[in-house]
């Protein structure tokens, strides 16, 4: 059986592994294990880790699971600066986890597998609006009128965040009263299935596909 470690940015991301993709994988041959950092770090961090999860366990792959919208200037990932002038932020998230893997001792990289969430986990949870009206009561709902209108505009959940206010993460706490990330998250994760938040998500997707061929 094949073997990968997923460093999570979060708790939430780890209870998503854990859950959704752990089984999801185990029929495939492929045993999925967690490695939680409890929030965006420099890169030097994550390099050091990588590379020595990997020289210590040859037949190891690794991949993150990390959102775009927590890593700043100040986290020094290479070629920060020129990923700013890329606009379209899919090819932004391309070429930032290009010189990601580039950036790994070269004897290892094979087995890296870079992969940075547009924008946030959360993202992925948008994606029937109908999950939400069955999961959730009508008190519940407190911001329906936004949910509607943010299924309404957008076709794509990872292309959810116009601004630092409305980023998904926020928005679910304006949506749903007393919003638990940690619960609620993973409860909508479980509710929307792995194949119906790959079939809105390419990103998220071509990911999945990546770790499917290791």
């Amino acid at each position: 059986m094949k073997r990968i470690i997923i460093i999570c940015e979060g708790e939430t991301e780890q209870e998503f592994c854990d859950k959704i993709l752990y089984p999801y994988f185990l029929e495939k041959q492929i045993d999925v294990s967690f490695r939680n950092i409890r929030g965006i770090n420099k890169w030097s961090f994550f390099k050091n880790l990588i590379e020595n999860t990997l020289k210590n366990d040859s037949s190891v792959f690794l991949t993150t699971l990390i959102d775009f919208y927590g890593i700043e200037k100040k986290h020094h990932f290479p070629f920060w600066n020129d990923s700013l002038s890329v606009e379209d932020k899919n090819s932004r998230m391309d070429f930032l986890e290009k010189e990601m893997k580039n950036d790994i001792d070269n004897q290892l990289n094979f087995r890296f597998i870079p992969y940075i969430q547009l924008h946030e986990f959360e993202g992925l949870l948008f994606n029937n609006i109908d999950v939400f009206c069955n999961v959730f009561s009508e008190e519940d709902l407190v911001g329906k009128d936004e949910l509607i209108s943010i299924f309404q505009d957008f076709q794509n959940p990872e292309m959810i965040n116009d601004s630092v206010e409305n980023a998904p993460s926020k928005r679910l706490k304006r949506i749903i009263q007393d919003y638990n990330k940690l619960v609620y998250g993973n409860i909508l994760a479980e509710s929307i299935g792995l194949q119906n938040i790959r079939s809105k998500c390419p990103r998220f997707n071509k990911w999945i596909e990546k770790i499917e061929k290791i």
